[in-house]
Formats: structure tokens, sequence, C-alpha cells
């Protein structure tokens, strides 16, 4: 079980838990050649500075010395292998059974990425897509049972039954910790483009705790899709991946107030987005329309929406026709309670509240958005627009009742008591 740290001087353990712990697992990774096995090295090395730290002081790069710690445990450990099997060698074992093994062949096409390495690891064909995104987003964002569960929209249980099942898999299948070559990477390419996604989304918009952004995982899901690009230059699902959360981290400094508040979309400055992410995200775009020969993707048509916001220098600008447009080709190509229920929202504003209230009604009944926060929040904005204030409160009761993230809660319940009584 991965240690929860929740004290140390100035909360650096805490920090340093949620920020480091997915780089020191890829790089104790590529040492010994197991998930798992990584991750517990990098679990001791936590220990270890919770139990150092308070009595020697915060190291000066608390990540680097997170790092080291794993990385000198995990060479002792494959040193001791060697020794093991040495040993077995020399008392005429069969040499095969005792030798690590070979190193990939070079190749041109390879990246050196040891979080690239270790995305395409989680995402092997062996697992199930549940279990790929589970795994990597354990592995890689950092993120505790709850949160992939919140993510998922699935029970705690089950997450943490997938996670430890996908890492014996991997153990037993002896899955090599790599950037696949050819074919197999073509395969593996949309659980990884999903799996980036979900980290981006977790650091943008916080299932759990006390800070709505986590710009550290917006950071390291939108550099994996940059790399991902410049790798696969062809596939313009990567290229709308990467073009889609261009746009969504242009917008990151206008999403929070002064006190860390979450800011929506309409209240938002527009002057603080960033042009120079705009800019990026538009030539992705662009890329990823050169390259297309067939039906558009999920992704490129995320991006198409996003840009319709990205291009309007004043929220009553927006082109909502032409993103509520965009959702249904999206929900026709991937069916999803969740695009249904961003399509209403754009329907709303497109055509009024009295047109989407009836569409959002309809989701109420879905198993899979039954504890979802957003659809009683959703709901709540259409029957505060139509006039409905004592409906619109108790929805936005309800949603922050099943809001997980403290500041969005803290929003929800604003919005409840401005209905008045």
């Amino acid at each position: 079980m991965t240690p929860q740290p929740t004290a140390g001087p100035d909360g650096a353990v805490e920090t340093v838990f949620r920020m480091e712990f997915p780089r020191v697992v890829a790089a104790v990774a590529r040492i010994v050649r197991d998930v798992g096995i990584a991750e517990e090295l990098a679990q001791d090395a936590l220990v270890a500075a919770l139990e150092q730290w308070p009595r020697d002081g915060v190291p000066d790069n608390p990540g680097a010395w997170l790092t080291a710690t794993a990385r000198h445990r995990a060479v002792d450990l494959v040193r001791r292998r060697e020794t093991y099997a040495r040993k077995l060698a020399e008392i005429g074992r069969d040499a095969d059974l005792v030798t690590a093994p070979p190193e990939p062949p070079a190749d041109p096409d390879d990246i050196d990425d040891d979080l690239l390495r270790l995305v395409f690891t989680a995402c092997h064909p062996a697992l199930s897509a549940e279990a790929r995104t589970a795994l990597t987003l354990r592995l890689l964002g950092g993120l505790t049972t709850a949160e992939i569960a919140r993510a998922f929209l699935v029970p705690e249980a089950t997450v943490a039954q997938r996670i430890v099942r996908a890492k014996r898999t991997l153990a037993r299948k002896n899955v090599a910790f790599e950037v696949p070559y050819g074919p197999d990477r073509e395969a593996r390419l949309g659980s990884v483009l999903d799996v980036i996604y979900l980290i981006f989304n977790e650091g943008y918009a916080a299932t759990a705790g006390d800070d709505w952004l986590r710009p550290a995982l917006c950071e390291d899901a939108l550099r994996l899709a940059r790399v991902l690009s410049g790798l696969m230059p062809k596939e313009p699902e990567v290229h709308g991946l990467t073009a889609l959360l261009e746009f969504q981290a242009s917008r990151t400094a206008a999403r929070t107030g002064p006190e860390g508040e979450p800011v929506l979309l309409a209240d938002q400055n527009r002057a603080r987005w960033n042009r120079m992410l705009i800019a990026c995200g538009v030539a992705a775009l662009a890329r990823a329309d050169a390259v297309a020969s067939g039906p558009t993707g999920p992704y490129v048509l995320q991006a198409a929406i996003a840009a319709c916001h990205a291009h309007a220098y004043r929220y009553e600008e927006t082109d909502w026709h032409r993103i509520a447009a965009l959702y249904a080709l999206l929900a026709a190509r991937t069916p999803s309670p969740v695009v249904e229920l961003n399509r209403a929202v754009a329907v709303s504003m497109a055509e009024g509240p009295e047109a989407a209230l009836p569409l959002v009604d309809a989701l109420t009944e879905v198993p899979a958005l039954r504890d979802y926060h957003l659809l009683p929040s959703v709901r709540g904005d259409l029957l505060s627009r139509l006039g409905r204030a004592a409906e619109a409160r108790q929805e936005f009761t309800r949603a922050a009742e099943l809001a997980g993230n403290a500041r969005e809660r803290e929003m929800l319940r604003r919005r409840a008591e401005e209905m008045g009584d």
C-alpha cells in the first residue's frame, strides 16, 4: 500500500509525494524492469524521507534525494540478484535461467524518456483498458485509488483490484520496460492517449484535495503529448490530443482567483489566457487536419471545440452553435453520458436552457452519473437560468455534497446560497 504522508517539515513530504513520485518510479523501473518492484522501492524512499527529513532537515532538492535513494536501493537489489545468479551458475545451473534480460536493440525511432516508457509499459495489451489507465494514473500521476475511482466513476475497491492485478500480470509476463516498435506501438497508442488525457484532467480540475489545480500533472501530460507528436507525426489523433491540451492549458492562469478558488469559463479574464499556448494548439490542430485521411477522431473533435473557445476574445463571442454541432459529432463517434452532458451545456447556450433541460433530465437515470457532481451542477445552472431558484438550490447543494474537491465544493455551496431560502 502506498504511504500517504500528511505531515512533515513545511509539508515537504506531501508535496514531493505528489510531484516527484511518478518520476521516481519511472527512474527505478528502468533499472529493475518491473513496475511493481519499482513502486515498492519508491515507497521505501518515501518512508526514508518521513524518517530522516524531520530529523535532518529537508534537502535542497527533495525530488533528487528521493530519486537517488530509490535508485541506490534498486542497484543493490540488482546486484543481489546478479550475485545469486552467479552462484547458481557456479553450481552448474543453466545460465539462460539466471542471466538478466538483454537491453532492447537501439532504434532510431526510440526516445529516451522514462516517463513515456512507463506509460507504454502500463498500457500493455496484456492488461484490460480499465487496468491500463488505472495503473498509469497510479504510477505516472501518483494518484490515490480514491482519486482514480472518481475519474472512472467506479467504486474505489474496483480500482484497487485493477491496479494490483495489473502489476501482477506485467510481472508474470515479464513485460519489458520500453517504448514498443512498429505495430505494437500503434496498437497501444489509443490507450496511451486516453491515459495522458486523464492525467491532464486530474491536474486541470483535481478530483480531490484542497487545490483546484495540480499544474505538475498538466505539465507532464502536455509534455508527453508533445513528445508523442514528434514520435508519431502521421497520427492525427496524437496531434489532436496535443492541440486539446495546449488549448486547455492556455486557460490555467485565469481558472483560479486570488485565493485559489475556481473561476468559471464565463467569468474568466481572457486577457490572462496564454496566447502562445493557443498558437501552439492552432498549429497542432492544423497538423492533425493535414495528416487526416478518415473520419475525424474524438481528440481532434475535442480540440476543435476547445479552439472555438480559444478564438473568442469575449465569452459572448463564443460560437455555441458550432460547439453544439461538434459535440453531436463527438457523441456519435464515442457515445458517453459525459459527452451528452457537455452537449447539453452547449445546447443551452446555443438554444436556451429550456432546450437543454430535457437532455439533462434524461441523464439523471444513467447509473454511471448517479454520483457525478457535475450532473446536478449543470441541472442547477439550467434551473437557475429558468428562474426556478428553489429547485436550483437543491441541485447545487447535492452537487456540493458529491464534489470531492474542497475548492469546487465551496463554489457549489456559494451558488446554492445565492439561490436564497
